[in-house]
C-alpha cells in the first residue's frame, strides 16, 4: 500500500513539475517583427503573465497570414493580431472594428474600456470546433484613413472604377470597396501597400501605424494626399485557448491591458502627427455625410449577417451620440 502511494505521490509531484515547465506559444504579428511596438507591449506583458501562473514564449510574425493559420493549427496556444483576423474568434470585441463605428481615438478608448470590463466577460468568451477562446487584450491601432496615389480623386464619383487593394478576408473592407463602385483587388497585409506604391492600385485605407513600416510616402509620391475621414477603427486582439492558461488567466490579463491604453493611444496621435501635413486633406461636410451613410448601411447589414454583433453596435452608436447629438443618426433606428 505504502508503495501505491509512494508511485501516486511521485507521479503528481511529477505532472505538477511539468505543469510549471510547460510553456504557451504566444504567436505575435508586428510588421518590425521584434523590432515593432507591438511586439515589444508584448514582452511586457509576457513578463507580467508569469505573476498570473503563465509561462510563455513569444513568437514574432512579419506576415499575419502565417499567424492565422498557425494558431488554427495548434502551433500557437495564443495569438496577437489585427481584429479583421481575430473576430471570428470574438464577434463582440471584434465588432470595435465596424465599418465607420468609431470615427475618434476618444470614442475608440470608451469603446475598449466598455469590451473589457467585468461586466463582459462571459461575452468575451466563445467556443469553436470544441475549443475554448478567450479574448485577454485589445490594443488600439488607430483609424484607417484613404490614402490616394492622385489627389484628384477626392469624391465617390471620381472612385468609381479605380482600383482599391483591401483585405480579402475582410467582408466589411470588400462591401466598402463595392459600395462605392470601385475595383477591388483582394490583398494581404503583406502586399496591399506593396501595390499602392508600385502604381498597381490607385487607393488604399490604413492607420498611420503602417505608414512608415510600410512606406506608403513612396505611393504617394508628389500628387498623393491622405483624406482625413475616419473610415474604420483598427485594433489588434489577443486570442488565447484558455484551458491551456491558469483559471482568472483572462481577467488578469485585461486587467494588465486596460492599463496599457493611455501609452497606446499616446502613441497612436505621435504617429499620425509625423505624416507630413502636405498629404491630409479634409473631404467636405457634404461628402462626409454622404459617407457616413453609406458606411452605416454597410454596418447595418454586416451586423444583419452575423459579421458584427448588435449589442456593440448599440454601445458604439450611444458612443458617437454621446459626442454628437446633433447627428441624423441619432434620430434614427436600426443600430
Amino acid at each position: 500500500m505504502k508503495k501505491i502511494i509512494g508511485v501516486a505521490l511521485m507521479a503528481f509531484m511529477s505532472w505538477q513539475t511539468n505543469t510549471a515547465v510547460a510553456k504557451q506559444n504566444i504567436c505575435i504579428f508586428d510588421l518590425l517583427g521584434k523590432a515593432g511596438e507591438s511586439y515589444k507591449l508584448m514582452e511586457e506583458w509576457a513578463l507580467a503573465s508569469k505573476e498570473w501562473g503563465a509561462n510563455v514564449n513569444l513568437v514574432a510574425y512579419q506576415f499575419e497570414e502565417q499567424v492565422a493559420k498557425d494558431f488554427k493549427t495548434n502551433k500557437c496556444d495564443a495569438a496577437a493580431m489585427t481584429t479583421m483576423h481575430s473576430r471570428e474568434y470574438n464577434r463582440f470585441g471584434g465588432s470595435i472594428d465596424a465599418l465607420g463605428g468609431i470615427p475618434t481615438n476618444d470614442i475608440a478608448r470608451k469603446a475598449i474600456l466598455y469590451a473589457m470590463d467585468k461586466r463582459n466577460a462571459k461575452r468575451l468568451v466563445s467556443e469553436k470546433n470544441g475549443v475554448k477562446y478567450e479574448l485577454v487584450g485589445i490594443t488600439p491601432l488607430g483609424i484607417a484613413y484613404i490614402f490616394v496615389r492622385d489627389r484628384s480623386i477626392n469624391t465617390l464619383e471620381k472612385g468609381k472604377g479605380k482600383k482599391f487593394a483591401y483585405l480579402h478576408y475582410d467582408d466589411a473592407q470588400k462591401m466598402a470597396v463595392e459600395r462605392v463602385g470601385a475595383i477591388g483587388v483582394p490583398s494581404e497585409i503583406s502586399n496591399f501597400v506593396k501595390k499602392f506604391n508600385r502604381g498597381e492600385v490607385d487607393a488604399i485605407a490604413a492607420p498611420a501605424y503602417a505608414y512608415k513600416p510600410l512606406e506608403i510616402h513612396k505611393g504617394l509620391g508628389t500628387n498623393g494626399a491622405m483624406f482625413t475621414y475616419p473610415v474604420v477603427n483598427v485594433t489588434a486582439d489577443l486570442i488565447i485557448k484558455a484551458d491551456q492558461f491558469p483559471d482568472g488567466f483572462g481577467l488578469k490579463s485585461r486587467e494588465w491591458s486596460v492599463k496599457q491604453l493611455p501609452r497606446s493611444f499616446k502613441n497612436i496621435e505621435r504617429m499620425e502627427a509625423e505624416i507630413p501635413a502636405k498629404y491630409k486633406f479634409d473631404v467636405s461636410k457634404e461628402d462626409a455625410l454622404r459617407y457616413q451613410k453609406l458606411l452605416r448601411d454597410g454596418r447595418i447589414e454586416l451586423t444583419q449577417m452575423g459579421v458584427y454583433d448588435p449589442v456593440m453596435m448599440s454601445v458604439l452608436k450611444r458612443a458617437r451620440c454621446t459626442v454628437d447629438r446633433t447627428n441624423f443618426e441619432c434620430s434614427t433606428t436600426g443600430e
